[in-house]
């Protein structure tokens, strides 16, 4: 009975955190971790280490359809079969303006890190691959708007 007691309160405490998340959530208290989130200035700052090249565009490519697609889709629409099961509402890679106001270093800081429902890659990926994620992230946006649909 000893051992059981405090995996039984470990259980009550994993199972009732989420009830008082969402609670909050209604009131329209944003969750702590998310308010407090912020990229470190040096990570902010940091350069990307890897040049656009067309090789590193196609490696980050392989690795956003192993990694990120179930939920950023596979377009980089924010649209994953993931991201629709869980109604998280994702930026759309292909808009130029959903990347525009971030550093390719805070782009890497989420990549290792994580946000949110998004596991970090520490420890998964080799840095390497994270810049390269980054180039093929930005390398989704549209050079031009997208076609309108002809008017009937």
């Amino acid at each position: 009975m000893g051992k059981i007691l405090p995996i039984l309160l470990g259980f009550l405490l994993i199972i009732t955190a989420p009830l008082s998340q969402d609670k909050k959530e209604a009131q329209g208290q944003k969750p702590p971790a998310e308010a407090e989130w912020k990229v470190p200035p040096e990570e902010a700052q940091r350069l990307n280490q890897v040049k656009p090249t067309s090789a590193s565009i196609a490696e980050g490519k392989n690795l956003f359809s192993t990694q990120c697609v179930m939920c950023h889709g596979a377009e980089g629409d924010g649209k994953g079969d993931l991201a629709v099961e869980l109604k998280m509402k994702l930026r759309d890679y292909r808009d130029p303006a959903a990347l525009k106001g971030f550093t390719d270093g805070e782009l890497h800081y989420v990549l290792v890190k994580g946000k949110g429902q998004m596991p970090g890659q520490e420890g998964r990926m080799k840095d390497a691959q994270l810049w390269n994620l980054v180039n093929y992230m930005r390398s989704l946006a549209r050079t031009e708007p997208p076609a309108k649909a002809p008017a009937n």
